[in-house]
């Protein structure tokens, strides 16, 4: 049976083509690379948080929920909360030298330190 779902084509304008094929714009899911080619990047940020310190992982190159498995990791081991989305993580407080090393130990050998402190 034919997926015919009218929600993916909301934006469609009609066509009086009898061959017409409405073809979605499907986003290419990103395969996760292995912890050893990841090139992440730990940093403090303030910006936009009401003076709350936040340690910033980016860089993160794979799916999202890689993604989040890898922030929950992460979050668990500080215990702290945080969020994982849009490729970053961010986990609240100044875990930078801990996350560092936790990732380190995880086979992400590749990351490096973003600022000072």
């Amino acid at each position: 049976m034919k997926k015919n779902d009218w929600k993916d084509r909301l934006n469609v304008v009609y066509s009086t083509n009898p061959d017409f094929n409405y073809e979605s714009e499907d986003e290419e899911v990103q395969d996760t690379i292995a912890p050893a080619q990841q090139n992440l990047r730990v940093q403090l940020d303030r910006k936009n948080r009401g003076g709350k310190t936040v340690t910033l992982i980016t860089g993160f190159i794979g799916t999202d929920e890689d993604l989040k498995d890898l922030g929950k990791m992460l979050k668990t081991k500080c215990g702290v909360g945080g969020a994982a989305k849009d490729g970053e993580i961010i986990v609240q407080g100044d875990f930078k030298q801990r996350i560092l090393d936790l990732l380190i130990k995880e086979g992400y050998t590749r990351t490096k330190p973003v600022g000072g402190k």
